[in-house]
């Protein structure tokens, strides 16, 4: 089992070509391998594997175990790495829940999260409900991004705890898969301040997914521009809310590349 170990601004993930060769994953070993004391460490796990309708068809999984539809800033790391293959500046990457337009910007690489869901049942929410500002302690926003999420509009971010606030609101039963939680200070119309909880990882430097349900939500709010960078623990991520769907862009790192010991699992 070759991957390769790659960030976006801290979100940190491991990542298998299974085109080549198949690989099956399960909640164990999904877990050991995210492990960063026993394992190899991560936020999620994504696997790259072959496509009826576009480049590459991607699987994630969360630290924890439980699978994932989507996440932007992996579908980012391994657009940069299926670009050196492809003699191209553009691919369609399918996942789960939607195709997801990939472009390289010079060093940078974009993607579009697609058009996001706002209807209760969207998210989905165990009851019928206002999507701009729940029943919950805050009146935070629900979005569907392809996952859910809940964005909280705060004043002073340095004052929320993320951790228990957070795990708090994943598993509270109003959200039948769980959620992404984000907490946000504005700082102007095209910038903010933010830190996540992200949905079988906690807290997390950055998610791309989550930036772009914050932009979303700031503009139904009518508290942000179509066009807003996102300042997470790890550095800045850009946001454009455009006709055609979210579109997320920001930096890439690869860290190595290593083989999984055959003993890894039986140990």
């Amino acid at each position: 089992m070759n991957f390769i170990k790659m960030h976006g601004l801290g979100n940190d993930f491991i990542i298998f070509d299974a085109r080549k060769s198949p690989i099956t994953l399960n909640k164990n070993m999904a877990i050991s391998l995210s492990d960063r004391n026993k394992g190899i460490g991560c936020d999620q796990i994504a696997i790259i594997n072959d496509s009826d309708y576009g480049y590459a068809k991607l699987e994630f999984w969360n630290s924890d175990g439980s699978r994932s539809n989507t996440c932007g800033n992996a579908t980012r790391c391994i657009g940069k790495i299926l670009f050196r293959e492809a003699d191209t500046d553009n691919l369609i990457l399918e996942t789960a829940e939607r195709q997801i337009e990939c472009k390289k910007e010079g060093d940078l690489i974009s993607v579009n999260m697609g058009l996001p869901l706002f209807e209760w049942h969207e998210i989905p929410l165990s009851k019928e409900m206002n999507t701009l500002s729940l029943d919950l302690e805050g009146e935070p926003t629900a979005t569907s991004m392809g996952n859910p999420h809940c964005t909280f509009f705060v004043e002073d971010l340095s004052k929320i705890d993320v951790g228990k606030v957070g795990h708090e609101i994943e598993t509270d039963q109003l959200f039948l898969e769980g959620t992404n939680v984000q907490f946000v200070e504005v700082i102007k119309r095209n910038k903010v301040k933010a830190k996540i909880w992200e949905r079988g990882a906690g807290i997390t430097m950055a998610s791309g997914s989550s930036s772009c349900a914050i932009a979303v939500a700031g503009v139904r709010r009518d508290l942000l521009e179509r066009e807003v960078e996102i300042e997470l623990d790890g550095g800045l991520l850009e946001v454009k809310w455009a006709e055609d769907g979210v579109w997320l862009k920001g930096p890439t790192s690869e860290v190595y590349e290593g083989t999984i010991s055959k003993n890894f699992f039986k140990e």
